[in-house]
């Protein structure tokens, strides 16, 4: 029988097949630790963002709102203005905007307020045989109720009742929280203006700082990319909301009902917040109807014309706007509704697309976490970022054909 051959280099090849096991395995276990750290660090965030809201929120809602008027802040520009002088204009404009739509909205419903009390009666009137049920149910539970052991007047345990005073009139919540919301407001203009009159210098100094020119590109197509869906959204959906909210304000003048810019105000500014906005919307509207008309069937007109005409907007307009230019997941709507509400409360929800779309727009360039895939196949955490759009051959034009 012959003897097996042996190759000399044969040694050197074992050695880098042990080399390489050892090398997959340390970059295995480095990925372990940066996988548990990374799930530390993501269940530490939220609380941490919640815990510090009177820091994160200003700062946050600035950037969003910075980001969202870097193309106005460009247009500026490029009419010669400095870039100092460009993001003041834009903090003006953006001021002026929201003073009349604050101004629309909040007076008027101060007014609405105040009448509430003399108009409870309509409202209970019309509101009867709803009202009969409650008052049954609430005879059924209080009965139940008596029957149950209760404690003495210090409560279980001998605790005692500690009673949190509350601000007694509108004047007094007014007077309690303006201070604090100046405060903010202020630190959030000031974050506004200093990220946009820094904007350019900001990113050719992102952009030149990379070591490659592939790096570099890949930089700036992501600041644009940001840039241009997050202001893109914000745009269409403002205009959306703006022409609603105008259309609602028509109809409600139309048939009758007190402060009808005021209603076209709030459907606007609720319309910003996905699926629970509108169900506040309608509920309002129906609220300011059974205060403005007798009548129950009038007065349940303006919730139902709020209705279809939200349905018309939200399941044709709005997905033929803006599903060309942003396409995101629903589920994806309602988790980060869920969690910045969770977080920041209704001014959270009002972020929670516009930071969706951040963050999307970032992951798809840099590449989004590949869990599966590190725990069932290659070991890696990241895999390449989808490309948001194909480069398409460009058809030459029939004009030039057969030109030397």
């Amino acid at each position: 029988m012959d003897a097996p051959i042996t190759r000399p280099d044969q040694p050197e090849d074992d050695a880098a097949v042990i080399a390489e096991g050892i090398t997959i395995k340390r970059d295995r276990l480095l990925a372990s630790l940066t996988l548990i750290a990374g799930a530390g660090l993501i269940f530490a965030i939220p609380f941490a963002l919640r815990a510090g809201a009177e820091f994160f929120l200003p700062v946050t809602a600035a950037l969003v709102i910075a980001i969202a008027l870097v193309p106005l802040l460009e247009w500026f520009e490029r009419r010669g203005l400095p870039s100092a002088l460009s993001a003041f204009a834009c903090i003006i404009l953006f001021l002026a905007v929201m003073a009349f739509a604050l101004l629309s909205i909040v007076i008027p419903a101060i007014d609405w307020v105040t009448l509430l009390p003399e108009r409870i009666g309509r409202v209970r009137d019309a509101l009867e045989p709803i009202l009969a049920l409650v008052k049954n149910l609430e005879r059924f539970v209080d009965k139940i109720i008596s029957q149950l052991p209760t404690a003495g007047p210090t409560g279980v345990g001998g605790a005692r009742t500690v009673q949190v005073e509350t601000p007694n009139s509108m004047m007094d919540l007014l007077t309690s929280s303006a201070p604090h919301a100046l405060i903010q407001l202020f630190f959030a203009l000031l974050v506004i203006f200093f990220f946009l009159s820094g904007w350019t210098g900001m990113r050719k100094q992102t952009i030149t700082s990379r070591g490659s020119f592939e790096g570099a590109l890949t930089t700036a197509r992501v600041i644009q990319q940001v840039v241009a869906a997050t202001s893109t959204y914000l745009g269409t959906i403002t205009f959306i909301n703006v022409t609603l909210g105008t259309l609602v304000a028509l109809i409600l003048w139309w048939l009758g009902m007190d402060s009808p810019l005021m209603w076209g105000g709030i459907v606007a500014v609720l319309n910003y917040i996905p699926y629970l906005g509108p169900i506040a919307a309608a509920l309002l509207l129906a609220l300011g109807g059974l205060i403005s008309f007798s009548d129950p069937w009038t007065a349940f007109l303006p919730p139902l014309i709020f209705i279809g005409m939200h349905m018309v907007e939200a399941n044709a307009i709005t997905p033929l706007i803006v599903g060309k230019r942003v396409r995101i997941n629903p589920l994806l709507i309602l988790l980060s509704l869920s969690f910045w509400a969770w977080v920041w409360g209704t001014t959270g929800a009002l972020l929670a697309i516009p930071l969706l779309i951040i963050l999307k727009t970032v992951f798809a360039a840099a590449g989004t976490p590949d869990i599966a895939g590190f725990l069932f196949e290659q070991g890696t955490l990241t895999h390449a970022g989808e490309e948001e759009e194909e480069d398409e051959p460009i058809a030459p034009d029939p004009k030039l054909v057969g030109r030397p």
